[in-house]
């Protein structure tokens, strides 16, 4: 195996920098793990990185393999893994800062992956990983969000919308999530309890008192969303830094919350989906050189759930 199939990109830009080519396999060193890759989830932060968003906050050297999600199986297990050993299935996010999971293989750090959920297949499991580190998060470590609370969603069809609205259910708290209008019945089907079109309703007119805004979108949606909360609420990004100024105008509490690998989250989110309590959400499944549709299609920001490269059978 000293050659793979994988999708670098050898400068920033648009999708035409997305390069499906040749490329030296990795070597595998100390406390790392070879993973045989067969799906590769696809995320906001893949194209952000591609278009050199990302430069400056997380540093790149070129040319760079794309994509962070994944599930496969292990291949070989360097020096000092005691945890994993070749032919277990696993899924996890790989370091954003070294090459990533668009590509037959990958070496990751073992405390990068965890056991894959035993009821999906690859595809489903690649979907996972980051979605809900962002989610668990924002929800949980960033707004505190509890049994009893209502937490306003923004973009809740979204990959890590669905995840959000799933967990925020699960700890009992009544879920508000807005989307486009052929979106509304999935959510609804989710266990959304209320759901506003945005298009057709200014969710700042039918919502108050909320104890958490989740904002996954940004810009003008999240400088509407101070309104809706009650005093002492909490606003938490995904996308855009919230003012401490404006948090303080409004007696209100300010977040912004990121993907940040925790190990213990993976294998927890492993046993939610193996129970039945929640599952991954996945509309687009393309091949590994239909790369930059898959970039497309997130890019537009309208994709329900998650997309995903298929990688191997």
């Amino acid at each position: 195996m000293e050659t793979m199939k994988a999708v670098r990109i050898h400068s920033f830009g648009g999708l035409e920098v997305l390069q499906y080519e040749e490329t030296p396999c990795p070597e595998i060193g100390d406390q790392e793990v070879l993973v045989r890759v067969h799906a590769a989830g696809v995320n906001p932060l893949d194209w952000k990185v591609r278009q050199g968003y990302l430069n400056g906050w997380i540093d790149h050297s070129l040319p760079l393999v794309l994509g962070w999600d994944l599930s496969g199986v292990v291949e070989a297990t360097g020096p000092g893994v005691t945890d994993f050993s070749p032919g277990q299935a696993v899924f996890g996010r790989a370091d954003v800062s070294r090459d990533g999971t668009y590509a037959e293989y990958v070496v990751v750090r073992a405390a990068e992956v965890s056991a894959k959920p035993k009821s999906v297949d690859h595809d489903h499991a690649a979907a996972i990983p980051q979605a809900t580190l962002a989610a668990w998060q924002a929800l949980f470590n960033g707004a505190g969000l509890s049994s009893g609370q209502t937490v306003l969603i923004h973009g809740a069809a979204g990959g890590v919308g669905t995840f959000a609205v799933q967990l925020a259910k699960l700890r009992g708290a009544r879920v508000i999530g807005t989307a486009s209008e052929n979106h509304l019945d999935f959510l609804r089907e989710l266990g959304v309890d209320e759901v506003i079109e945005y298009n057709k309703t200014r969710f700042e007119q039918v919502v108050q008192d909320a104890d958490v805004v989740l904002d996954l979108v940004g810009g003008e949606t999240l400088e509407r969303s101070w309104a809706v909360l009650k005093p002492g609420g909490v606003l938490v990004s995904i996308v855009d830094m919230p003012s401490e100024e404006t948090a303080a105008a409004h007696g209100v509490q300010q977040r912004f919350a990121t993907a940040e690998l925790n190990p213990a989250i993976l294998p927890e989110m492993a046993a939610l989906v193996d129970a039945g309590q929640i599952k991954p959400v996945v509309s687009t499944i393309l091949p590994l050189n239909e790369v930059r549709q898959a970039h497309t299609i997130s890019q537009s920001m309208h994709a329900l759930g998650k997309i995903v490269l298929h990688v191997a059978d």
